[in-house]
């Protein structure tokens, strides 16, 4: 498969994000042999990023219910996973006072971190990236936070999620150069309105993980060759499916781009890795640009 990089990483250009084995639109979760199965799949397939967080769970008393999946993917599978990237987040909290709050404090992170290194069954976080901004915070201030759990040891490399080009900007005078190594933010056809960060991290050689890339979990992704045609077209001409024309789509958009379709079952990322080697002409992905409204 195509390698792309993050920060010091070689990963695959298709990455596999976990989320849809246990929170997803339909509130419908694969049992436990099936999802293990996906992350078999995927691993089979050639990927090599492995994305999740400490929140993705079916309900907030079952916080870290996906990493605790990756992990036992991982430990059960029979190939080579020295080259494999697992990266988390947090920062996000799920209680049952208040589901889904924000917290970017060093002791709520530190405390975080802990937890997903105990689900992860890791000593070091590869990737850990802050979820989503505490508005009641200085961001600079959170992005301080990460970088202090780094110094200490519990993370290797800093990412952050749901971030404005501002937010990426601070983080980066935060850090200092090459250290913020990527940014994940939701993009696709459904929901093209990160392309300006898209372009920001392309100019400075920051990954940029499309969460959602083929329209969400709640049915978009199912259903995006009948609300943008010129994706189902195009793969009726290559005889592939609409979604893997999506994905080759956004990885034409820049060598920085590594998306991470969501997956329940095996053969919807066997599916979708098969898009890094999805070769479309030039014309092709001037329409796929056009029919979503970008100008590039």
């Amino acid at each position: 498969m195509q390698q792309r990089h993050i920060g010091e990483f070689t990963v695959s250009a298709i990455g596999l994000g976990g989320m849809p084995m246990s929170m997803n639109g339909d509130n419908e979760f694969p049992d436990h042999e099936t999802a293990i199965a996906t992350v078999h799949a995927a691993l089979d397939a050639g990927v090599t990023l492995i994305d999740t967080a400490d929140i993705y769970a079916p309900s907030w008393d079952l916080m870290g219910h996906n990493e605790r999946i990756v992990r036992d993917a991982l430990a059960s599978w029979d190939g080579d996973r020295s080259g494999i990237l697992v990266t988390t987040k947090g920062g996000i909290t799920r209680t049952a006072e208040k589901d889904f709050g924000r917290d970017g404090s060093l002791a709520y992170l530190r405390s975080a971190v802990e937890r997903s290194r105990e689900n992860l069954g890791v000593d070091v976080i590869d990737l850990y990236q802050y979820h989503r901004p505490d508005r009641w915070m200085v961001y600079g201030e959170i992005i301080k936070n990460l970088a202090t759990l780094k110094s200490e040891g519990l993370i290797r490399a800093i990412g952050i999620s749901n971030a404005s080009v501002e937010e990426i900007a601070i983080a980066q005078e935060v850090l200092g150069e090459g250290e913020l190594v990527s940014v994940q933010n939701e993009f696709s056809p459904r929901h093209p309105g990160s392309y300006d960060e898209l372009r920001y991290c392309h100019d400075r050689g920051i990954a940029f993980l499309p969460w959602s890339p083929l329209g969400g979990t709640g049915g978009g992704g199912r259903t995006i060759g009948e609300r943008f045609g010129v994706f189902r077209q195009i793969g009726d001409a290559h005889g592939v499916s609409p979604q893997q024309v999506v994905l080759a789509w956004e990885l034409s958009l820049s060598p920085v781009v590594v998306p991470i379709p969501g997956a329940r079952r095996p053969a919807s990322i066997t599916d979708s890795a098969q898009a890094a080697d999805l070769a479309l002409s030039d014309d092709e992905l001037a329409r796929c640009s056009v029919a979503v409204g970008l100008e590039v």
